[in-house]
């Protein structure tokens, strides 16, 4: 199990961004939640499979076609997310 907390950076809001983070992570099985932050970046934690979560870091420097990523910076997370899926916070 591998935990993980992410800023993505870039042109990430008002473009489906959190949207598709919560589709993509869904689908790799992860848990975790994703949010806008005031700074015009998004904040994410990614839970689970160290391959899956691997896998969510790489997809994340694209992001959905609207998007235009500049900056992905990940750390390990201390603590898993207290819920199970992944939501849209």
């Amino acid at each position: 199990m591998k935990t993980v907390s992410v800023r993505i950076s870039g042109r990430v809001q008002g473009v489906w961004f959190r949207d598709w983070t919560r589709r993509t992570a869904a689908g790799l099985g992860l848990d975790g939640w994703v949010r806008n932050r005031p700074d015009g970046t998004v904040e994410a934690l990614f839970s689970g499979a160290a391959p899956a979560v691997e896998r969510m870091l790489k997809l994340c420097e694209t992001g959905p076609s609207a998007a235009h990523v500049t900056g992905v910076a990940a750390q390990p997370a201390d603590h898993p997310p207290a819920q199970s899926g992944f939501v849209i916070r």
